[in-house]
């Protein structure tokens, strides 16, 4: 009984002291007024005497947004965010490769041997289907020539979202993995404003031209992909980044591109021969020492291309000599 009452009485005093504090957290110091918490800013104000009590207070809330009830509950703050970037989504998770226990010291062999069959059968388990196997070796494909050409992530999630469907709607019989990986790179680059060229995607792929662009056009035909042709000037700032162009020669470059399609000098021809020579002309309109070779080289086209098409931007831009 006298227990009991010693808990009870503790209880109490423990009871008092918490309310004291929290009364002295909604008080204000100053002047004894009501303090409210303003959660845009981050502060703590007294609504009477104004003084910021507290400043830089941490959001414990959701660092996503919910327009939705449904969102607002199906939505969780545990582990990684969903991408389309992986074959299971990222929801699946991984076995660590460094042989150690929680404690950083290495283990036996007999645990090396248990862990490795464990992560054998981990990655059977992850891949349980064709599908899936050949959804996780697509999507490695991209990841890996988007990182040679420096695409972005959107670009990425775009392309990854293009295989899918062609895998959903049975395109890839009679076609190649690597081939539809490009061909669906290939079209969300030109969807995401970040072209880039034939030569380009070649490079870093694991098929040739002739098979990367029949299987691109199968793709958007067949997925109905609405993909606008190349604008040449998306092409000028990583040209002239590449050989050096100075911002005055890059605008130049644009403003004859500009002319050229008003003249329809453009019509029919390559955007990348088209940027090159814009980027060739500018220079030689700004006094730049830049010379066909080096130009040639970045925008994987040939001198003679550049030599034709440069004569027909200056020729089409006004007041400028050929």
């Amino acid at each position: 009984m006298t227990e009991t009452r010693t808990t009870i009485s503790n209880y109490e005093r423990e009871s008092k002291v918490e309310s004291r504090e929290q009364r002295t957290r909604t008080a204000c110091p100053e002047c004894g007024g009501t303090v409210v918490v303003d959660e845009e800013h981050g502060e703590s104000v007294c609504r009477d005497c104004g003084l910021v009590v507290e400043e830089d207070a941490i959001d414990r809330g959701p660092e996503w947004r919910s327009f939705a009830d449904g969102e607002r509950t199906d939505r969780s703050r545990v582990g990684a965010p969903v991408t389309k970037m992986m074959h299971d989504k990222g929801l699946s998770t991984n076995i660590g490769w460094q042989n150690k226990d929680a404690y950083g010291k290495a283990l036996t062999s007999e645990r090396r041997q248990q862990m490795q069959r464990l992560r054998t059968w981990h990655e059977r388990f992850r891949t349980r289907d064709s599908k899936e196997r050949n959804l996780k070796q697509a999507l490695g494909e991209i990841d890996r020539m988007a990182s040679a050409l420096g695409l972005p992530k959107s670009v990425r999630e775009t392309a990854s979202v293009i295989y899918r469907r062609a895998l959903e709607e049975d395109l890839l019989p009679g076609r190649s993995i690597e081939g539809v990986a490009s061909a669906s790179l290939y079209a969300a680059a030109r969807q995401a404003n970040t072209p880039r060229s034939l030569d380009e995607l070649t490079a870093v792929s694991r098929v040739d031209r002739m098979e990367l662009t029949r299987t691109y056009r199968y793709v958007v035909r067949e997925l109905k992909l609405e993909v606008a042709p190349a604008d040449p000037a998306q092409y000028v700032g990583r040209f002239a980044s590449g050989i050096g162009l100075s911002d005055e020669g890059e605008w130049r470059a644009r403003e004859l591109l500009k002319d050229a399609e008003g003249a329809g000098v453009t019509s029919g021809k390559s955007p990348v021969g088209l940027a090159a020579a814009a980027v060739y002309a500018a220079a030689l309109l700004t006094n730049e020492s830049i010379t066909q070779s080096q130009v040639s080289e970045v925008a994987g086209v040939s001198e003679v291309t550049i030599r034709n098409r440069y004569k027909e931007l200056l020729e089409a831009a006004d007041g400028l000599p050929a």
